[in-house]
């Protein structure tokens, strides 16, 4: 046998172990999963529907979900994929000055008559005139 027939068995034995390995890793997750399922865990199914087990059916693999009070499904066992864990939001304290910094505008040109804007506008922001008008100026200082 030449050297090339070799290297492929020997990549072909290599690509057949790695799917082996990588499926017996799955069902040692899903496993793992499944025998942390209980009435009352939150889950989430393969197509994105989340519920609360209330039943488990171990002869026909089904599983009772409760999607709203009073709103149940029936889903295959092997379809609930993941355990939804109570997501806990950390509180940022609120800071709140004690003057009235915040309130000032940051632009120091901002606060004259000439550049400042009407009460009802945002600072910075043009009316449709102004826009029109400034682009009109801008075309004719380039021509």
């Amino acid at each position: 046998m030449d050297p090339m027939t070799i290297l492929l068995f020997v990549m072909l034995g290599v690509f057949v172990f790695m799917m082996f390995r990588r499926n017996k890793k799955t069902q040692q997750q899903q496993a793992e999963l499944q025998s942390k399922f209980g009435p009352g865990v939150e889950v989430m199914t393969s197509f994105g529907l989340f519920g609360r087990i209330v039943d488990i059916n171990e002869a026909e693999n089904k599983v009772t979900l409760e999607l709203s009070p009073g709103n149940t499904a029936t889903v295959h066992r092997q379809s609930v994929t993941k355990i939804v864990e109570p997501v806990v939001a950390a509180e940022e304290p609120t800071v709140v000055p004690d003057d009235a910094s915040s309130l000032t505008l940051d632009k120091p040109d901002a606060e004259t008559p000439e550049n400042a804007a009407p009460f009802n506008e945002p600072a910075g922001i043009e009316t449709p005139e102004e826009t029109l008008r400034r682009l009109n100026d801008e075309g004719k200082k380039d021509s």
